[in-house]
């Protein structure tokens, strides 16, 4: 199938003012000027009439399918705070498809997203990268675990606090965090040693918590971590440091104020809600000028809905408002395209238009960041869902 006579943004080279995008079975197999457009056109095809093709837009942090719309208690599945540590939770097992808003997502062109445990505990949990289509999560995969949910700053804190345990300070929950990790780096020596040596007697018990961690003291598996504060954010990097741990700061609502810091630190930031207001205390210096500010300072920036607590559909209204308030226009379309996907890990499969990934395309009627653009098609593992 063809989409053809379109301004092509394949993300991965530069615009085409005049092009196409061919696929098939789910996959994209040619991206080009019209000059090189495959001929006869099928009846199937799509005239994009001077429309935008995009890849499918990516929200690289939300929690999508686990905090319904119109919530009630029996569809709230984000937080679990009987423990302020638990990595072995894995997000797929509360994710429902059917869930209206999945359809949103779609018809808004968010083809991918990564959907997250809450912010309530130290170590939340395991996060699933999943299609927006499909009634089965397990065939909605993309990538699962995708990363781990750390959480720093108010939110922890405040879940506890309540309820006279700990962690009820910053410092507590970093604590905890070092706790895990370090008994993670022991118990992984202890089932080395035992792998490598069966008549070892000093093989540990099964942990499902200490398990479930493994994979970030090894590098396999990235942490997301969760900071407003600039305080927050150092100590994310600085627990990151001590354990070599592979991160991405999501939210990093103070991180303009450290931008250089950041830059120098390799660090790469998830940033949004962008649209909202400072309902809590660490949101009091939030900015819509952050990510421009990340951004001029040299630090990848990918940007989110964090939905619900902004609709999902409001993803590329998000990225346009951050282009508006400085944000390189090229730099915000891919904070919800290829700079999202690669934050998230997943950028081998989506976040452009190229030859070999997954056919996840959308069709606007103008450029995304106009304001009376329309998404006129999107299609899925190349199959139309809008």
């Amino acid at each position: 199938m063809t989409i053809y006579n379109a301004v092509v943004c394949p993300m991965d080279g530069p615009q085409i003012p005049k092009g196409f995008v061919t696929w098939e079975n789910g996959v994209i197999t040619q991206v080009g000027d019209m000059s090189r457009c495959p001929t006869p056109v099928s009846g199937q095809d799509v005239d994009a009439q001077g429309g935008y093709v995009l890849p499918g837009f990516v929200d690289v942090h939300c929690h999508l399918g686990l905090l319904a719309d119109g919530l009630s208690y029996d569809e709230d599945d984000c937080n679990e705070v009987s423990d302020p540590c638990t990595p072995q939770l894995r997000v797929i097992d509360a994710l429902y498809p059917l869930d209206h808003c999945f359809q949103e997502a779609r018809e808004a062109g968010v083809t991918t997203v990564l959907t997250s445990p809450g912010s309530a505990n130290a170590i939340g949990g395991q996060i699933a990268a999943i299609k927006t289509v499909g009634r089965w999560v397990d065939d909605m995969v993309v990538l699962e675990p995708a990363a781990m949910k750390f959480a720093l700053g108010e939110n922890p804190k405040k879940t506890y606090s309540g309820r006279n345990e700990a962690p009820a300070t910053r410092m507590a929950t970093a604590a905890l965090m070092r706790e895990q990790l370090r008994k993670a780096l022991e118990y992984a020596e202890r089932v080395a040693k035992h792998e490598a040596d069966p008549e070892n007697e000093d093989a540990p018990d099964y942990d499902a918590v200490l398990e479930a961690l493994v994979p970030v003291m090894q590098g396999k598996l990235p942490v997301h971590f969760h900071a407003h504060r600039a305080d927050d954010i150092a100590t994310a990097l600085r627990i990151a440091k001590e354990f070599h741990l592979d991160y991405v700061l999501v939210h990093a609502t103070e991180g303009y104020l450290v931008a250089d810091i950041l830059a120098r630190e390799g660090a790469r930031a998830i940033v949004g809600p962008i649209i909202g207001d400072r309902s809590k205390p660490e949101l009091a210096r939030q900015r819509v000028t952050n990510a421009a500010r990340l951004v001029e300072a040299g630090v990848p920036v990918a940007i989110c809905t964090d939905h619900s607590e902004l609709p999902i559909q409001y993803l590329p209204l998000s990225a346009a408002l951050a282009a508006r308030e400085g944000m390189d226009p090229e730099a915000a379309l891919k904070a919800i395209t290829l700079t999202a996907a690669e934050l998230g890990g997943i950028a081998h499969r989506v976040g452009s238009l190229t030859p070999g990934k997954d056919a996840d395309i959308v069709l606007c009627s103008g450029h995304p960041f106009e304001l009376n653009a329309k998404v006129q098609a999107v299609f899925i593992n190349g199959t139309p869902v809008k």
